[in-house]
């Protein structure tokens, strides 16, 4: 049913992109209700307005926490058009009010902003989101505009339409109000919700991409998240499903590097296949291809520096989907841009959030994110040879890498390179003899390599065939039974051994 806005009650927090709306309003004969600092910047834009306090006879009280919480303004929104309740409306005077244009108080941007719990308690909107609750729920009668996202939307109805809006309309702005509230109200508990043990899963994402598709062609895929607040596109074509999986995966292990001298990783399928940490962005990016430039077909490469001409050009000699680094120099991005599909991000922080989670079964798994990771200080020497000090620099450097791949997992180092890894395996020994067996496809000889475990030897036989292979010192989180077998092993064979007491399983 065509309804045409005759009344408004105007309540916002932002002013910006209002004014053109207020002088349709205007040009529409629509009388207009408003309050406090927005009464003022309408009538500063030459429209006449009426106050709320006039309205309700009552004025803002409690410090502005009470201005449109009255009969005579929920009555005039809640009101259906109908015989009975338009003669209530007649009998008390209160008039219908057929546009609501409300935002609500920028809780969220004052939490990001400050710790001040009164600030932030004083941007929980009370009026606000219960005039946009009423205005969405009469959607068949009163039309309701409850963010500036919507002010685009309003302005075409009344400047081609002259005000007047179909059932339709109306619906869909009462759906983004939902959408809106909903979201508001999830911020807020989630506030409150910190540290307690009485946790409920409840989270909200305000924007979403459609995806071209999900893991595979068949299956539907939505983004639901705001990527600009991450990364700058500079390049490409859309990102996909697997892409932002894996981008996913290359932020959380170059997080690792942020503060390190130029470090290259290459990913395939979220488990890196070349990481390198080196004086030169090209010399990092070279060693990283190295442990398997086949794998680096077609993968995610990320970059904790600027990407340089000179790494440019050798990037450029191969196929990859994505490259992600926080900035590139100005002949390096108009090379790399030459090829149009190649996605080019340009990170704008190395972060990841403090907690994840997964859908399974009939519901939801949350966990505090992996964020640990240990310091030369944290490891235990449990042999009677200490490794080196370049043994521990490289031990570390194994570990970042360890607890980034899929479980089962070994890692094999030297010098700060990844040499080679085996992942995603049902036993630790399979992961290990994979690893030694690409770095021999590869050409590296592991003499005074190291190795990293993701979790503890349950058997010494990891340690054996590290011996065999040249390994030279060895990190694992301990923990099993029989970790002393291992130990002696390692004493008997002049072997460096040292402990974190953390696991890192990635599933």
């Amino acid at each position: 049913m065509a309804k045409k806005i005759q009344s408004a009650l105007i309540s916002v927090f932002y002013k910006e992109g209002l004014g053109p709306i207020v002088q349709e309003l205007k040009r529409l004969g629509v009388k207009i209700y408003s309050t406090g600092g927005t009464q003022r910047f309408i009538e500063e834009q030459g429209v006449p307005v009426e106050a709320v306090e006039d309205l309700t006879t009552y004025p803002s009280i409690l410090d502005g926490r009470v201005k449109t919480l009255h009969p005579k303004v929920f009555g005039g929104i809640l009101a259906r058009r109908e015989e009975s309740h338009l003669g209530q409306l007649e009998k008390y005077q209160i008039p219908e009010l057929d546009l609501v244009i409300v935002d609500l108080y920028p809780f969220e941007e004052t939490v990001a902003s400050t710790q001040d719990e009164s600030a932030i308690i004083e941007k929980i909107d009370i009026g606000g989101i219960s005039l946009i609750r009423a205005a969405a729920k009469n959607y068949k009668d009163v039309v309701v505009v409850p963010s500036r996202e919507e002010y685009g939307m309003l302005l075409d109805l009344l400047q081609e339409k002259d005000g007047v809006t179909e059932l339709a309309h109306r619906k869909e702005l009462a759906r983004r109000a939902f959408k809106v509230s909903s979201h508001y109200d999830t911020a807020i508990f989630q506030y409150f919700d910190e540290d307690t043990d009485d946790r409920a899963f409840k989270h909200s994402m305000h924007q979403q991409e459609v995806l071209r598709y999900g893991e595979n062609p068949h299956q539907q895929g939505i983004f639901h998240g705001d990527l600009s607040g991450l990364f700058e596109k500079l390049n490409g074509k859309a990102l996909s499903y697997n892409n932002l999986v894996d981008i996913d995966a290359a932020v959380a292990l170059m997080a690792e590097f942020k503060d390190a001298d130029p470090t290259f990783a290459i990913l395939k399928h979220t488990n890196a296949c070349g990481v390198a940490t080196r004086p030169t962005v090209l010399q990092a990016w070279t060693d990283a291809l190295a442990a398997d430039n086949i794998s680096a077909f077609g993968g995610i490469l990320i970059c904790n520096k600027e990407i340089d001409l000179a790494t440019a050009e050798e990037i450029n000699k191969l196929f990859y989907e994505v490259l992600i680094a926080p900035s590139f120099a100005a002949d390096a991005l108009e090379l790399l841009s030459a090829k149009k599909k190649r996605i080019l991000l340009q990170i704008k922080e190395f972060s990841v959030q403090a907690r994840s989670f997964k859908s399974l079964l009939n519901g939801v798994i949350e966990q505090d994110t992996d964020l640990k990771m240990e310091t030369a200080d944290d490891l235990e020497v449990v042999t009677k040879k200490a490794p080196t000090d370049a043994e521990i620099a490289d031990l570390i450097f194994a570990n970042k890498c360890v607890k980034h791949l899929k479980s089962n997992t070994i890692v094999l180092a030297r010098g700060n390179q990844l040499l080679s890894m085996g992942c995603g395996q049902t036993s630790r020994v399979d992961a290990l003899k994979q690893a030694i067996d690409k770095a021999g496809r590869f050409g590296f000889e592991l003499a005074g390599a190291v190795m990293a475990s993701d979790a503890f030897f349950p058997f010494p036989d990891c340690v054996e065939i590290a011996h065999q292979a040249g390994v030279r010192a060895v990190i694992q989180p301990g923990g099993s039974i029989k970790d002393q077998d291992s130990i002696d092993f390692c004493d008997e064979h002049g072997m460096a051994m040292v402990k974190t007491g953390v696991r890192h399983f990635k599933h």
